[in-house]
């Protein structure tokens, strides 16, 4: 083997793990200002009244937090009871966003606003109504987002969440944390 050949060899060995560093790092841009303040307008249709302003924020927080801290091609272990791994995480739906809170900001500037958050709850529900039924009808909620349809995700982040089901059985279920065997005779405690 001629030297020139080893050190090609190892000059590609050295380059491949570089490309595939720099491609795992490489993750969609985070929702910016404009957006979130988007869907906090958003929330304000989809979500319910009793949550309040601050309950509404707090589930837009979780939103973002979810977007930001998206990994694209992790490892997704595999699902309860089941042996078989599940195929890594995809690429972000973040990507795919953009192009819907354009799509709701034209929308509204059809209407004569200078944008969606600009527009009054009730002058935002058609809107809102239209991006969920528009191209096909949304007719289940993604447990978690993918990039479908932004207000989907949004809803079905939400609706999937521990806080929802404490909020809609009017208890503090919570779901997602072991509460142990001391107590577990009684019903959960009202949602205060």
């Amino acid at each position: 083997m001629k030297r020139r050949t080893v050190l090609q060899s190892l000059a590609a060995l050295v380059a491949v793990p570089r490309l595939t560093r720099l491609e795992l790092f490489a993750q969609a841009p985070p929702l910016n200002d404009t957006e979130i303040t988007t869907l906090k307008a958003i929330a304000e249709v989809v979500l319910p009244s009793a949550l309040g302003a601050d309950g509404r924020d707090l589930a837009v927080a979780e939103f973002v937090a979810w977007v930001r801290n998206y990994k694209e091609g992790a490892d997704r272990g595999h699902g309860y009871g089941n042996a078989q791994l599940q195929q890594p995480t995809g690429p972000s739906p973040a990507a795919r966003y953009a192009a819907q809170f354009a799509a709701l900001d034209k929308a509204a500037s059809d209407q004569g606003a200078a944008s969606f958050r600009a527009l009054p709850v009730a002058a935002r529900r058609p809107i809102v109504e239209a991006a969920l039924n528009t191209p096909q009808p949304v007719t289940r909620l993604p447990g978690r987002p993918t990039g479908a349809n932004l207000i989907a995700d949004f809803m079905g982040l939400y609706f999937s969440s521990a806080d929802a089901v404490d909020l809609c059985y009017r208890a503090e279920i919570q779901r997602d944390t072991c509460r142990g065997l001391e107590g577990s005779e009684q019903p959960p405690a009202a949602k205060r």
